[in-house]
């Protein structure tokens, strides 16, 4: 399957040009981070010291504090917001326009349907999405169900195979729906209906307008304001030029695309923000140029950080590592087990990332983490919230099933796990259903669900302990096939032939 992505075009920040055409400057994390107190107030916030409170009273206060610093400040402390451009504009214009009690700004991001399910490695941009929404701002989530069928050439060595149009089209659908799970998870387990106004969410898609548009008008209209110049100067189109392969006109034109999807969305949304992972920042500009040269109205581009595996590869399907969203491609248990084995040294960045909880209580959390490292605290808390963001409360509660069954061979948890679960949790295991016959023995089961070779070896790996049910060793052969010992109430039973073949007994007519 191919994997969605943020939409955009190159990646990279454009050559600097002579001074007279040099475009805005983006702004660095560094620069947003005074905001939170770390060096002078850039958005007008000046923090003084305080002695330590009570820890109730120091979450309240450090809430109004951010509160009063604004959403920028805030996600900068947190580290989801890398970037803003323009940098002058932003610093001048940004932290009065997202003051809680202006009016609400629109802010939108894009999603490639180049798969049939968000990974990962999307979950920042949704977060700084929700954040948005959280500050009381509306946000607008487009699924690209146009650009797809270019394909995006940022970061990419050669050309997206082309999508038929039908496929990209039952893609979009799926990512709209993965989008509506989380937007929809977010507003019933993550917010307090008293906790003031929860931003207007939308979901688009861009074949809507870009599938509309005359040809001659958009070469005339936007074509005539985007500049080659700028465009032929980022980093991944000259390497693309250069390679054995070259660019197709259509990829070139891609940043032109999502460049007119603000202006779209600016025009009849009122959307003056775009978001993106840190590899769009080109197309941002882009964007930017575009809305500014024919609005005359300032925007602004924020961006996210990039996830990355320990070997520093972005994750996603193109890397050949991403872990899905959908509950179909990725379990949540698979997820959960993904974030628990987060290590020290990432567990608290991610913890900012992607949680809401206050930066007191994460600070807490690593506090007792000094104390305790064996229990894994912050592990477990940030794979109990990212999972039920993701797959809600009944999917947060079978990740905890699972592992309940797989890692401490909890025969309750395996008689409250459902078919789907057990299909999940062991996803290369032999499924076989057989008829309880009276007197049956543990070799008669192994032989059935061929498990274990006929003869004397077969008969050889029960006695040597190489086969279990339902997480207890059977050495006899000749054992009597007990309902509630070696059948759970579920009629069910997980037969284990050494360390890693598993079998799903479901017993019919009990």
């Amino acid at each position: 399957h191919a994997s969605p992505r943020f939409r955009g075009g190159p990646s990279a920040a454009p050559r600097p040009p002579r001074r007279s055409q040099r475009a805005p400057r983006a702004m660095a994390a560094p620069a947003l981070c005074r905001c939170c107190g770390r060096a002078a107030g850039l958005w007008g916030l000046r923090r003084a010291p305080l002695p330590p409170p009570p820890r109730r009273r120091a979450h309240e206060q450090a809430r109004r504090a951010r509160g009063a610093a604004g959403l920028l400040a805030a996600q900068c402390e947190r580290g989801l917001f890398q970037e803003v451009f323009p940098a002058q504009s932003a610093e001048e214009q940004l932290p009065a326009l997202l003051e809680p009690g202006r009016p609400p700004l629109a802010a939108y991001c894009g999603f490639d349907p180049t798969a049939d399910s968000l990974h990962v490695g999307h979950l920042l941009p949704v977060m700084a999405l929700l954040h948005f929404q959280r500050a009381g701002h509306d946000v607008i989530a487009v699924v690209g169900g146009a650009t797809a069928q270019l394909g995006d050439p940022s970061g990419r060595e050669r050309a997206r195979e082309p999508l038929p149009a039908g496929r990209v089209r039952a893609q979009a659908r799926a990512l709209r729906a993965g989008l509506e799970r989380l937007f929809g998870n977010h507003r019933e387990l993550f917010w307090e209906p008293g906790a003031g106004r929860l931003g207007r969410a939308a979901l688009l898609d861009n074949a809507r307008w870009l599938g509309r548009e005359p040809l001659l008008r958009f070469l005339g209209g936007a074509g005539g304001r985007l500049r080659m110049g700028t465009l032929l100067s980022r980093q991944s189109c000259q390497a693309r030029l250069r390679s054995a392969e070259g660019m197709s006109l259509a990829e070139f034109l891609y940043p032109a695309l999502q460049a007119y999807d603000f202006l779209h969305l600016h025009q009849h949304h009122g959307c003056r923000i775009q978001l993106g992972g840190h590899d769009q920042m080109g197309n941002i500009m882009s964007g930017y140029e575009l809305v500014t040269k024919m609005t005359g109205t300032d925007v602004f581009g924020i961006t996210v950080p990039l996830i990355t595996s320990t070997t520093g590869d972005k994750l996603g399907k193109t890397a050949g590592n991403a872990v899905w969203l959908n509950r179909d491609k990725t379990s949540p248990f698979e997820l959960y087990q993904f974030f628990v084995r987060q290590q020290d040294n990432i567990v608290e960045k991610y913890l900012k990332l992607f949680t809401f909880l206050p930066l007191e209580e994460i600070h807490h959390i690593m506090e007792m983490h000094a104390k305790e490292p064996e229990k894994w605290g912050p592990q477990k808390r940030l794979a109990a919230e990212v999972t039920k963001l993701v797959h809600g409360k009944e999917g947060l509660e079978s990740a905890k099933r699972c592992t309940k069954a797989l890692y401490y061979s909890s025969v309750e948890a395996l008689e409250e796990m459902s078919d789907q679960e057990l299909q999940e949790l062991f996803r290369q295991a032999t499924s076989a259903e057989l008829m309880l016959e009276p007197g049956m023995t543990v070799l008669d089961l192994c032989r059935k669900a061929n498990a274990i070779p006929d003869g004397p070896s077969g008969y050889r790996k029960i006695t040597d302990g190489g086969v279990s049910i339902n997480g207890n060793r059977v050495t006899d052969p000749e054992t009597v096939l007990i309902l509630g010992q070696h059948i759970l109430k579920n009629g069910v039973s997980l037969l284990r032939v050494g360390k890693k073949n598993y079998y799903i007994i479901k017993w019919l007519q009990l």
